[in-house]
Parts: structure tokens; C-alpha cells; sequence
């Protein structure tokens, strides 16, 4: 039985170490080569690691959240051993709300029982060091809405994680033993879930503090009649053919943002407080704020100022995509000039964007809706849309951040400005 050591090997770009984001594998799992097995967040991106033979892994190197050099051990396996058949993949993990925007998630879809359940061995599932049953959030929710105690939960998963399939399975055997669903108020609700704060997250969380501790922010809200801007996008999708992207209200904004920020240059702009110097751009690249299953990305897109309605909207679906699919390069996810941030359908009525440093603005777009206005003297419905924005106040003065929003505000009640 011979030993295989595999060291963190030299992922390129001048990149010395890497953070544990998370390990796909524990002691004792059979592995096949290629199968994945850790995830290493550097400066540059976050990789996924192969496994380099098929054995058994006998030990890891790093906790989640640990920094691993170059060229120090990773994972030990003993490769003589013959891999058993894997487990099948864990159904996509929901991601959890965050408070920057997001795509509305699908709703999960009901699980379906086993035609003929067969009661489990009562064996509580395999906890974590700490004494926590493993599991991921959305199984621990859908336990607290069954009344299940997962400790009661046979994990079938690496290092006894429960799986769907295993709390489908103790909910229609526990079901076909009592000849009823478990009440959702039937039990306590005790457990307390850490969750470390390591690769994107971390990353996250370190810009923030950055932007918000060193930007003092100001921000103002404006709300927009987009009902001609409505009619016009709903007129351009009915006419569109097979290879141009569906058009939403963002690409509109993007475009009459390009057009205004020759006016505003004071807006579309970096600050560089260290050495006291605000770089104003005459290119507009706009960053997209993206919920991802991996956390917050802002993809760019580049040179929105050359660009019409479809190329807007299909270089936005390209970068959003690439982002949300893991595939986006370096280049995609730096050196915007402003950021726009959407909640689409929770937009909600306001918000305080974080400006996205070292940019001095930040736009936020709230969900546009039917709202009864008086225009002429008369009552009538409306399409309502609500912006707020966040301004730099080092750099833009109120009035200058306010002169911004009006001018967009009169480009989307006047959409032919847009293009002229």
C-alpha cells in the first residue's frame, strides 16, 4: 500500500498561496483522477483542484479559510487502493439571501417519495468536529419545516453529510410508520449554524469595509415615469429576431448613462485617495452588480458608449452569464468606471448603494410598477420606476450627483433622447 503526497501546485500568475475555500472531499472518500477536490481562492480567481490519481484520500492539509503555499501538502492519498463508486453529485445547494441584489432564485422543487419507504435504523447522521449534524442550509430548512431532528437522519455523503435524498427518505418512512406528516411547530427549533467568512466572502466583505470606512457617502432618490420606455422595449422584443438577447429596462440605462457622462464627467470617474489624484474617464464602463451561487460579481461591460440597445444586452447576458456560470475572465471582473446595481423583481422602494471603490457612483435600480400619478390634471396609471444612487462626496458635490440623476430620469421619460 503505497502513499501518493499531492502538493498545492503553482496555479500561474505570480501566485504564491491560496485560501481553502472548500474541500469536496474528507479522510477515508474514494476518489477517482480528475474527480474535484478543492476549491483555492488566490488574488487572481477561484480554482477548483483535481484530484491527481484514483485511491482513497487518507489526509488533508488546511482548514477552510486557511492560507496554503505553493508547493506545501494538500491531500495524502493511498493510491493502491481501489476507488469505490462515487456517491451521486448533492442536488445544487440554494444560495442564501443577501442584502445586495440578486436574481430571483427558482423555488426548489418538492421531493418525491419513495413508492415503498422503508423505515431506517434509527442511527443519528455523523456530525462535524464541533458536534453539528452536516448539512447544508436548504436541507436544514426544509428539516424545520418537516419537524425532522436531523440528528435522527442517516447521511449518506462524505463524512456522514445528509443529503435530499436522505431526508426525503426518513420523512416517507417516519410518514408510512405514524400515518402522518410531522407538524412544523412538532419541534424546537436549537441549532446554532457557523458559517466562516473565507474566499469570495471574505473578499466581499473586506471591499465593503473598504468602500463604506473610507467613502463617505451621500446619497439621493429620484423615481422615473418609464411607461414610453416600456412601450418602446416591449415593441423592439415583439420585433426582434433569433439572435438578438431579450431586451430589459438595463440596457436602455446603460446607454443613456454613456450618452450623459460627457456632462457629468466628474461621475464616471476613480479616486485615488492615497495619491490624491480623481482619474475622469471618457470611456464608460459600466459594472453590473451579480448574484451568484459563489456570492456578489461585478462583471463589466466595456465601452457602453459604442455600443446600441443589442450589443448592450448581449454583451450584459455574456458577462452576467460568465459570472454566474464560474467562467469569467480577469478581464471580465475589473476596470469599471461605474457601477449599476438591480434588484429586479425585489427592488423594492429605496436603497443605499455602497459605492464600489475606487469609482465615486453607484446607481440603484428598483423594480418598476403600475402607479396612479396626476398628469394634466387627471388621475391616470402610470410605470413607475425608482432610482437611488451614492455619490463620493470628496469628489461630487450634491448638486453635481443630483444633476446626474435628473438628466438620466428625463433620458427614460424621453426615450428618443437616448438615441439621438
Amino acid at each position: 500500500m503505497s502513499k501518493h503526497v499531492f502538493k498545492l501546485p503553482d496555479i500561474g500568475e505570480g501566485v504564491v498561496e491560496g485560501e481553502v475555500v472548500q474541500w469536496h472531499v474528507a479522510a477515508g472518500d474514494a476518489v477517482s483522477e480528475d474527480d474535484p477536490i478543492v476549491d483555492v481562492m488566490t488574488d487572481k480567481a477561484t480554482v477548483t483542484i483535481p484530484s491527481p490519481v484514483t485511491g482513497v484520500v487518507s489526509a488533508l492539509s488546511g482548514e477552510v479559510g486557511e492560507m496554503v503555499a505553493v508547493g506545501s501538502t494538500l491531500v495524502e492519498f493511498d493510491s493502491d487502493a481501489v476507488a469505490a463508486p462515487a456517491n451521486e453529485p448533492e442536488p445544487a445547494v440554494e444560495p442564501e439571501p443577501e442584502a445586495e441584489p440578486a436574481p430571483v432564485s427558482e423555488p426548489e422543487p418538492a421531493p418525491t417519495p419513495a413508492p415503498t419507504p422503508v423505515a431506517p435504523e434509527p442511527v443519528a447522521a455523523a456530525a462535524a468536529p464541533s458536534g453539528k449534524v452536516l448539512a447544508s442550509p436548504a436541507i436544514r430548512r426544509r428539516a424545520r419545516e418537516a419537524g425532522v431532528d436531523l440528528a435522527q437522519v442517516r447521511g449518506s455523503g462524505p463524512a456522514g453529510r445528509v443529503r435530499h435524498a436522505d431526508l426525503d427518505a426518513y420523512i416517507a418512512a417516519d410518514g408510512a410508520i405514524s400515518g402522518a406528516a410531522p407538524s412544523a411547530y412538532s419541534t424546537k427549533r436549537t441549532e446554532v449554524t457557523e458559517v466562516k467568512v473565507v474566499g469570495l466572502r471574505r473578499k466581499i466583505a473586506e471591499q465593503m469595509v473598504i468602500s463604506k470606512s473610507s467613502i463617505p457617502h451621500f446619497s439621493y432618490f429620484e423615481e422615473a415615469d418609464v411607461t414610453e420606455l416600456e412601450a418602446l422595449r416591449q415593441m423592439l422584443n415583439a420585433s426582434r429576431d433569433e439572435s438578438q438577447p431579450k431586451l430589459t429596462y438595463l440596457p436602455f440605462i446603460m446607454l443613456a448613462l454613456s450618452k450623459i457622462m460627457p456632462d457629468h464627467p466628474e461621475c464616471n470617474a476613480h479616486y485615488d485617495d492615497q495619491a490624491g489624484v480623481v482619474s475622469r474617464h471618457g470611456a464608460v464602463h459600466i459594472g453590473i452588480a451579480t448574484q451568484t451561487e459563489r456570492g456578489l460579481y461585478v462583471p463589466v461591460v466595456k465601452h457602453v458608449e459604442a455600443m446600441d440597445a443589442w450589443q448592450a444586452a448581449a454583451e450584459l447576458q455574456r458577462v452576467a452569464g460568465a459570472a454566474r456560470g464560474g467562467t469569467a475572465s480577469l478581464d471580465d471582473l475589473t476596470g469599471s468606471t461605474f457601477t449599476i446595481t438591480s434588484l429586479g423583481r425585489d427592488g423594492g422602494l429605496g436603497a443605499t448603494p455602497i459605492i464600489n471603490h475606487p469609482e465615486v457612483a453607484i446607481l440603484g435600480v428598483h423594480k418598476a410598477r403600475d402607479m396612479p400619478v396626476a398628469k394634466d390634471g387627471q388621475v391616470v396609471v402610470r410605470r413607475i420606476m425608482n432610482l437611488s444612487s451614492s455619490f463620493d462626496h470628496r469628489v461630487v458635490d450634491g448638486a453635481n450627483g443630483a444633476a446626474l440623476v435628473q438628466h438620466l430620469r428625463r433620458m427614460l421619460e424621453h426615450p428618443a433622447l437616448i438615441f439621438m
